[in-house]
């Protein structure tokens, strides 16, 4: 079963990303100190996409790497 968007959202925050906001559904998310950007798009209760997962997972094993 897909995770929603939400908890994507809350794993960013927890690695020290910032909303930057964005457009409509569009959200931008940075980590200023290693400058990786990661942009949601959809609502917060919906399903998660694949790629969506991916995405986050790579920029959060990016920003905790020392």
């Amino acid at each position: 079963m897909p995770r929603k968007l939400r908890q994507l959202i809350a794993e960013l925050q927890g690695a020290g990303f910032l909303d930057r906001g964005g457009k409509g559904s569009h959200r931008n998310f940075e980590h200023s100190p290693s400058g990786t950007n990661v942009t949601l798009a959809g609502r917060s209760g919906a399903d998660a996409k694949i790629y969506q997962e991916k995405e986050v997972k790579l920029a959060i094993e990016k920003v905790t790497r020392k």
